[in-house]
């Protein structure tokens, strides 16, 4: 359809002079006027354009191209700064001119990075051609570092070192090895990156002996305390469970549900707002007072107090040390440390509710301790405690073995010698104690469908003390009411707070987190370890019948495992397929596949360089480049595989550019000598590297905002795009790969033919 309509559009015959004109005339005076209705400067470039066209032929004849580039240059102005206008990269507080020059900067370095890589092609490739060795050095040992990266310096020459051991010489010894076994550990693993809610979950525990009054006065302290955090917007708090057997928790865990405020005001379609300010940048108050950022936030300022002005500032919500949530928690974590209340782990409301849905668990990672007695269990499941506070990833605060035993329960136990006096039975005894304390069913109340039991017994004034419990009075056969405390004998026993069962085994959890910049599965890995070898050394004694297994959200990673073992492998048969289907021939599509195997080798480099502390580790304009495009451990996830996924299929375009139209010199030109099939190549890479430059640029270009991004759904589109950015960027060296590779093909054919 498009090359029919072109047809018939560049077919038409007209005055091309005159209709330029008319529509240069047009944009100007489309310019002026939408510049007066929408008192913006932006629509005059309009007018620039019309202007540049309309004196566009008074150049000399050498400059006679320079009005194009005056055009383009004048549309990359305008994209940009509208660009800048939603993207905003170094913050709205340095303004909409620094944030221009940013992302002038930015695009400047891409494209004349590009730019020069097409102007030095030719000689580039020349060399290539004639030193093709020492040229396939680069992506051979790119692909080793990337797959060093990828799987760790230890595995990956790991068979070197066994080749020594054959020597009697252990190498792993050796500073060199340990320093790049360090160096390069290898990538972690995860299943998804966390979402950010915008609210924590605090679930920490108290003692099991804790009565109600005690854990409803902690709980309502924690309220008071996470209140008092200027970017806590709401907390609440809740001990015990609801009427529902899908919350089976004691009243010794506490569950706060913290809402923070966002970074910045937002208004009610959820966009940043801006307020007044005077000269200085104070924001004007409704009462006519000026006051600045910090202030309001010490004297609580809200919305509804500031004057809202387009033209105005954002008002930041957060205080100037606080830079992320993870900053907010460690707020959280420091002003909730209470005498007998355990520490926890970093939760989310959603994220918490499916973890505990999956393995009945409150932690992403825990010990589910399985056995047949509550008292072994939860000794075992303290020394398991005790050794993951040593793990050097394990959060040592967070580590906490259920406390099963310590419930203290009033037990009532019968004198039958002191019964047997007042001629009563056992069964008297326990329903005068049922119908006093415990309560006796009289009968039901009918509500429509439903059924109420009524049940009948003292009030909780004559029965909340055990020395109101002795006062109780028991009738006897013979009419005398005699106390309570005549006939048993009241004590304490320690018992379970709570029975929970998995398997038909009564279990147990040991619940633990994860330190910033480890994986889960690498840190459930070392746990595992760290036990065996203290079960192996005879420190940790497993007792019989006790069996313990790890449990968590690290176990979504582990089945994500084996299903991407079998996507990945088919994503890839299925690209090579396509390039055979255009090709038609085996070594020809390989030459082009080659593009993946260097693209997967830079999306490793770039996570490996996201992790390195060093790796535009500076500041502009007063924001750390690290920070702006959220710079740290990247472990590998299924957004991750999923980035190399979408790579897989971009890296081959470049290839499949420069391939396709090196073919099509070749079958024009025939060469029949070396030299000739070296020419050949240059003149195909010459015609297509502008083109593979543009589809790099466009990629890379689009994917710089995705990378800086922090609202809904940046924390999987982050680690998805980081993939995807470093291999079109170290793909770029394809443009050489494929025709040296050509040549190579090409060359072994013409000899062997003359032979």
């Amino acid at each position: 359809m498009l090359p029919t309509l072109a047809h018939i559009i560049f077919s038409i015959e007209y005055d091309k002079k005159r209709v330029r004109r008319f529509w240069n005339i047009i944009f100007i005076v489309a310019g002026i006027l939408l510049s007066l209705y929408t008192s913006m400067w932006l629509p005059l470039a309009l007018v620039a354009m019309g202007i540049n066209n309309i004196f566009g032929g008074q150049w000399k004849e050498k400059y006679t191209s320079l009005p194009n580039y005056i055009n383009i240059g004048i549309m990359v102005l305008i994209a940009s700064f509208f660009l800048t206008g939603e993207w905003m990269p170094l913050g709205h507080q340095n303004g909409i001119v620094i944030n221009f020059v940013f992302v002038l900067f930015l695009l400047a370095i891409i494209l004349g990075g590009l730019w020069l890589i097409v102007y030095f092609y030719e000689p580039i490739l020349n060399w290539c051609l004639e030193n093709k060795i020492k040229f396939l050095l680069i992506p051979f040992f790119t692909i080793v570092f990337g797959i060093t990266i990828w799987l760790g310096f230890n595995q990956t020459f790991g068979f070197i070192a066994a080749g020594f051991d054959r020597l009697s010489w252990n190498v792993r010894t050796t500073s060199t090895w340990s320093t790049m076994r360090h160096t390069f550990p290898g990538v972690g693993k995860e299943f998804m990156p966390s979402l950010d809610e915008g609210s924590f979950l605090l679930m920490p525990s108290a003692m099991p002996h804790s009565g109600v009054e005690e854990n409803t006065r902690i709980v309502q302290l924690l309220d008071m305390r996470l209140a008092a955090i200027p970017e806590v917007d709401l907390a609440v708090g809740k001990i015990g469970r609801v009427e529902s057997a899908l919350d089976p928790a004691p009243i010794s865990m506490y569950e706060n549900v913290i809402n923070y405020k966002p970074e910045f005001v937002i208004n009610e379609k959820g966009h940043r707002e801006t307020f007044k300010t005077d000269e200085e940048g104070k924001f004007i108050l409704v009462s006519g007072d000026a006051i600045s950022n910090e202030e309001g936030l010490l004297l609580n300022i809200h919305a509804d107090q500031l004057i809202v002005d387009k033209k105005g500032q954002y008002y930041r919500n957060w205080r100037p040390h606080i830079k992320s949530p993870d900053d907010i928690w460690n707020e959280i974590i420091s002003v909730t440390k209470i005498p007998g209340v355990t520490s926890a782990p970093k939760l989310q409301p959603i994220e918490t509710r499916l973890v505990m849905l999956q393995t009945g668990m409150r932690a992403p990672m825990g010990i589910k301790v399985y056995g047949h007695d509550l008292f072994q269990i939860e000794r075992f499941g303290l020394e398991l405690e005790k050794i993951l506070k040593q793990v050097p990833s394990v959060k040592g605060e967070a580590a906490f073995a259920d406390r099963i035993e310590g419930k203290p329960y009033i037990n009532l136990r019968i004198n039958r010698d002191a019964i047997a006096r007042y001629g009563l039975s056992v069964e008297q005894v326990q329903q005068s104690i049922e119908s006093a304390i415990g309560g006796m069913k009289i009968t039901t109340t009918l509500d429509g469908r439903e059924r109420y039991p009524v049940r009948v017994r003292y009030p909780r004034e004559l029965r909340d003390d055990p020395d109101k419990i002795k006062k109780i009075s028991v009738p006897t056969p013979a009419g005398v009411q005699v106390p309570l405390g005549d006939l048993v004998t009241i004590e304490y026993l320690r018992g379970p707070q709570m029975i929970k069962s998995e398997d038909t085994f009564l279990v147990g959890y040991v619940l633990f987190d994860k330190k910033d910049g480890f994986a889960e599965v690498d840190v459930v890995n070392e746990a595992q370890r760290f036990i065996q070898e203290k079960i192996n050394s005879g420190e940790l004694i497993v007792p019989s019948g006790i069996s313990y297994k790890f449990s968590g959200s690290y176990e979504n990673q582990l089945r994500a495992t084996k299903r991407l073992a079998i996507v990945i492998p088919v994503s890839l048969v299925i690209i090579f397929l396509l390039l055979y289907f255009q090709f038609k021939t085996i070594i020809a599509s390989s030459i082009h596949f080659s593009g993946v195997f260097v693209a997967f080798a830079g999306g490793f480099i770039m996570i490996w360089l996201y992790g390195q502390g060093w790796f535009m580790n500076f500041d502009v304009a007063g924001v750390n480049l690290r920070d702006l495009f959220q710079m740290g451990t990247i472990n590998l996830s299924v957004a991750v595989w999923v980035g190399f996924i979408a790579l897989f299929g971009i890296a081959t375009d470049d290839g499949v550019i420069m391939g396709t139209y090196i073919h099509q010199v070749f079958e024009e030109r025939k060469p029949s000598t070396v030299a000739e099939v070296r020419e050949a190549v240059l003149i195909a890479g010459r015609k297509r590297v502008r083109p593979a430059m543009m589809t790099a640029a466009t990629t890379l270009i689009a994917l710089i905002p995705v990378l800086t991004s922090t609202g809904k759904g940046s924390d999987i589109m982050g680690p998805m795009a980081i993939p995807t950015f470093g291999g079109m960027a170290i793909q770029i060296m394809t443009i050489f790969v494929v025709p040296v590779l050509q040549s190579v093909w090409r060359e072994t054919v013409v000899k062997r033919n003359k032979i």
